[in-house]
Parts: structure tokens; C-alpha cells; sequence
């Protein structure tokens, strides 16, 4: 089975298990890359159908089913996994007060990379190198993107910084606008745009003008205008903030699918100081602290970083308490950080330490495991 029909069936489960939101996105994305009318057509008829009230709503999900069914046979043009897009060595730039040195880092088609660090660490000077908008001072910085010109690499460059410029008029005019600039017109443009805007929530918004949108809407709309563009590589500065946490979630998951795209995969880098949220999608995270970076493999990591586990506890115990369960092992360090203890337990697993402390009574209020975390290297 080819990786398209694996896809579109991983959607069915979505649906046959209840989870159609999430089914819907995903279908969304497949139906996006067919620059099909007729298949935008089929999109529109099960948009309708889930905005009708119950009993009706549950007409969409075989009209889901069977647009699925049509999907399997579509033509898609599949891209190169894995391809290079920009490598950079040895990046080095700096300031009268600040230096970003030596950074070092791959993307490919598929990768998400987290770029996590304290305010002030060189985060958004690292990711306006990338999307080459300043100029660096030492270093090798490579594009293997097709691009004909500086303004078609600044196009496949899309850079989303954290605060975004005021725009006017509403929602689907500035989002048609960029797609004619984008050269599609017409009817097109219309259902193209529509598509856009049903996968990302905006439909009901689309009347509305800049004032009217909440942040987690206006980061939804700078995302949907920035993928009008086909970037190859997005690079996104702390897009979470000020979002609640399910919009969070819901930014992080299209993300994630946006990258895996079938027939035009991309490459992502977004900064954040939401750690475990933006590492549960990262392949890689890229932690600076004073200008100086530590590379982490989060997925797929065929090495093992260290012999050491490394857990995040929340508990009324003291250390000595701490220290008096965990005697048997060999403990390495226990800090107590705002609020929360870190403890480091040498060769043994996160589920032998979580024993041990559950055996001596110890009242646990929250417990994770960080020793693959950037969190760790906040201390």
C-alpha cells in the first residue's frame, strides 16, 4: 500500500472512531493539494452537510467517506521525502551586547524543528538569518530551493514573525489578493481561497476585518495567507503566544500535517516557550542559551544521549525525603527549581524511579519525564 492510500485510510479510522474534527483537517489538506475544482466541489458538499444541526450533521461523514474513496485515485505528484532545503555551518553573528555563535543546522522536506530558549538568547536573530532577512558575520549558508530570483527565494522563505503588521479590509479579500498575486484567478481563486479557509476555521470569520479577529485567529489567517505562497521552508517566531492552550494544540497539529504534506512536504522551524507542546511534533529541537546552541533528537533518535533519567516532580516531600526513596539508586542530583524538583537518577528508566517513589509513599502531585526535554537545560 502506497503512502497516499495509507494516509487517506488513517483518516477513515479518524472518522469511523469519532474523531471527525480532526478527520476533517486532515481530508482538508489531502482536498487542498488536488487543485482540483471538482474535487474542491465534493469539499464544499461536506463542508455544507457539517454545518447543518443534528441529525443532518451526520450526513457529512459518508459524503467524507466516499471523497475519500475518489482521493485514492487521484494523481497526486509526490515530492522527494527527506530532500535538503537549507544548510547552515558554523552561523555566527554579533552584536555590541550579544553573540549568536556557531550554529549549526539541516532542513529537510518533513522536518519540524523547535527553537526554545530564555528571552534574549537569539531566537528571532536566528530565524530572520535563516529566512535571509539580516546578514550574518561568519558561517556558510546554504538554499537548495528552486528560485529564479531574491524575491522568488524571499517567497519560498516564509518568515511569520511574532507580531504581525495591521492589514485592512476583511478576511477573504486580503486572502484573495495574496492569491492572485500568486497567479490564480477567477473561480479558482475563489474555491482555492474557500478551501483555505474551511481547513483553518476561518469561514465564519471571513467577513471580518483585522479589529475583529482574536490573536488565534489572526495567527490562523498570517498562516493561511503565508501557505497561499507555497513556501518551501516556514519559519515561524513564537507563534503560540498569547493562544490558549486547544488553540495551541490545534496550531501545533496543523503544522505537523502542513510539513508531512504529500505533494508539497515543506520544512518548518518555530521558536516557542512552550517546550512540551512544541516537542511533541519536533523531529529536532535546537535549545540556545547565551547565544551558545544544543542540538536535541527528539523523534527517531537512533542514539541514546545519556545514561541518565532525568524527571520533573511536583510533591510536598523534601529532598531529604526524596533522597531517603531513592537511596538504592544512584542518584545524581535533586534541585529544587520554582516550584519543582528536578531530580537526576543514574541507569535506571523513568518507570523504575516512578516505582520507587510510588513504594516510599511519596505523594506525587505531577510527575514527567525530561530527560529527552529541552526543559532539563532551563536550570
Amino acid at each position: 500500500m502506497n503512502i497516499i492510500a495509507t494516509k487517506l485510510d488513517r483518516i477513515r479510522s479518524h472518522y469511523q472512531n469519532g474523531d471527525e474534527s480532526m478527520a476533517f483537517r486532515m481530508l482538508m489538506d489531502f482536498v487542498i493539494d488536488t487543485h482540483e475544482m471538482k474535487v474542491y466541489k465534493k469539499a464544499l458538499e461536506v463542508n455544507k452537510a457539517r454545518e447543518q444541526k443534528e441529525p443532518n450533521k451526520q450526513k457529512a461523514i459518508p459524503l467524507a467517506l466516499d471523497l475519500i474513496e475518489d482521493l485514492k485515485s487521484f494523481p497526486y505528484q509526490e515530492k522527494e521525502p527527506n530532500k535538503l532545503l537549507l544548510d547552515a555551518k558554523g552561523i555566527d553573528k554579533k552584536y555590541s551586547s550579544f553573540h549568536l555563535e556557531k550554529v549549526d543546522i539541516e532542513i529537510r522536506t518533513g522536518d519540524v524543528w523547535g527553537l526554545v530558549g530564555e528571552n534574549g538568547n537569539g531566537k528571532t536573530t536566528l530565524l530572520k538569518i535563516l529566512a535571509n532577512h539580516i546578514h550574518f558575520d561568519k558561517g556558510e549558508l546554504h538554499f537548495n530551493i528552486n528560485s529564479n530570483s531574491d524575491y522568488d527565494l524571499r517567497t519560498k522563505l516564509a518568515y511569520i514573525p511574532q507580531r504581525t503588521a495591521k492589514w485592512f479590509g476583511s478576511v477573504k479579500y486580503n486572502l484573495q489578493y495574496t492569491a492572485s498575486n500568486y497567479g490564480i484567478y477567477g473561480e479558482m481563486n475563489e474555491l482555492y481561497v474557500l478551501m483555505y479557509m474551511i481547513r483553518f476555521g476561518l469561514w465564519k470569520f471571513r467577513n471580518h476585518n483585522w479589529s475583529e479577529l482574536s490573536s488565534g485567529y489572526k495567527m490562523r489567517f498570517e498562516l493561511v495567507r503565508t501557505l497561499l505562497r507555497k513556501p518551501t521552508i516556514l519559519l515561524l517566531d513564537e507563534p503560540l503566544a498569547n493562544l490558549d492552550v486547544l488553540a495551541q494544540q490545534l496550531i501545533l497539529e496543523d503544522l505537523k500535517n502542513i510539513s508531512e504534506s504529500v505533494s508539497n512536504p515543506i520544512g518548518i522551524i518555530l521558536s516557542s516557550q512552550q517546550l512540551f507542546e512544541v516537542e511533541k511534533i519536533s523531529d529536532k529541537v535546537l535549545f540556545l542559551k547565551n547565544g551558545k546552541p544544543t542540538h536535541l533528537s527528539i523523534a527517531n533518535s537512533e542514539k541514546k544521549e545519556s545514561a541518565v533519567t532525568v524527571l520533573e516532580l511536583d510533591s510536598a516531600s523534601s529532598k531529604e525525603e526524596l533522597f531517603k526513596a531513592l537511596v538504592k539508586f544512584e542518584v545524581h542530583e535533586i534541585v529544587y527549581n520554582g516550584g519543582l524538583y528536578m531530580i537526576q537518577v543514574k541507569n535506571q528508566t523513568f518507570a523504575e524511579v516512578l516505582a520507587e517513589l510510588i513504594t516510599h509513599f511519596v505523594q506525587i502531585t505531577y510527575v514527567r519525564d525530561i530527560s529527552k526535554s529541552s526543559r532539563r537545560l532551563f536550570v
